[in-house]
């Protein structure tokens, strides 16, 4: 498998964006025709680097493939600030990557997952002029509901040690994870294998030993331990943050007016999609997820949703753990437009 990439910067939306990019030896589709691009949106904790799979795969069967590392992420700039990193902005960091290396007014497919995913659906909610088809990974999509805020939420579902909710104060897990040590808190995050909620209760000790699962490698661990020791984790746990922002008034950055954000209460998806989770996926199983994808809420606020993919015996890492069948999901999807 050739993984090699090309790797570039470019100034967007006031910051300078890495991307790493591969594309076709060929096209099939007319010499007069670029190939058609896929946009590559990684999630938490990771970079560009965990699409390297589907990058090779389909840039051999004729796609432009390109993957940031998100603001705050590996070789991306991260504004100090954390009201820096709402939903707003990441989406215009890719609206701005799109129009510079692809075109002004260019449709792009779009495959995201983790955090990937909700700049997905965020970006697809902003500008669905920009966007052929999507597959998007572990998080559905939820309109905004006014009356329930995201860490309020989380912390009725499993306490104050669940992690989203550790990651709210600033600078206090930065410090813990600093104790820790960067390889061990990647490696935490990257093979857990439960169903259940990640805790991370003050004190919690990182003693046992920890075992790599078949699809990551000690070369991919020293990769993204490189990465994350030069640029830290303050930037991408600045995302959760800014999950109430997210989710209540990223339209509107500090404002929190009811009636301005009543206009988006009901917004909807509106380009074609496919959802694929794994069974064994912690997202999978959040107190009402399987209910809303499987009973119809899912659709009615996705109503393009073509087709929902659970994958038996998958766990959160799908394109990591099963890199072969997910690039297929994707072409055979994309192939349709």
């Amino acid at each position: 498998m050739d993984l090699t990439f090309t790797h570039r910067f470019v100034k967007v939306n006031g910051i300078n964006m890495h991307f790493a990019e591969k594309t076709p030896s060929f096209t099939d589709n007319g010499a007069s025709r670029p190939p058609p691009v896929i946009l590559f949106l990684h999630g938490f904790p990771e970079l560009w680097y965990t699409w390297r799979h589907q990058m090779v795969a389909l840039s051999s069967l004729g796609y432009r493939t390109i993957a940031p590392d998100l603001r705050g992420y590996g070789d991306t700039e991260a504004p100090e600030s954390a009201d820096a990193y709402t939903s707003l902005h990441v989406v215009g960091d890719l609206i701005g990557l799109v129009d510079a290396v692809v075109g002004d007014r260019e449709k792009v497919f779009v495959v995201g997952h983790d955090w990937g995913a909700i700049i997905a659906w965020h970006l697809c909610l902003l500008r669905p002029d920009m966007v052929k088809a999507l597959v998007n990974m572990s998080v559905v999509f939820e309109p905004w509901n006014l009356k329930r805020k995201p860490i309020s939420m989380f912390k009725s579902f499993y306490g104050d040690d669940y992690y989203i909710c550790r990651f709210q104060e600033y600078g206090e897990i930065e410090a813990e994870f600093a104790k820790v040590g960067t390889e061990r808190v990647l490696l935490e995050m990257l093979t857990y294998r439960n169903t259940g909620p990640i805790l991370l209760p003050k004190g919690k000790s990182y003693d046992d030993p920890v075992s790599l699962p078949s699809w990551l490698t000690e070369y991919d661990v020293k990769y993204y331990v490189s990465k994350y020791e030069k640029s830290g984790f303050t930037g991408p746990v600045n995302y959760y943050r800014n999950m109430d922002r997210v989710t209540i008034n990223f339209c509107f950055a500090r404002c929190r007016t009811w009636e301005m954000m009543g206009a988006f209460s009901n917004a909807q998806v509106k380009v074609p999609v496919k959802f694929i989770i794994g069974d064994q996926d912690l997202t999978y199983h959040i107190p009402g997820t399987k209910k809303y994808i499987h009973e119809g809420r899912f659709k009615s606020h996705v109503p393009l949703l073509d087709e929902v993919v659970v994958i038996k015996g998958g766990g959160h890492f799908l394109h990591e753990e099963r890199p072969d069948e997910i690039s297929k999901h994707i072409h055979d999807y994309f192939l349709t437009f």
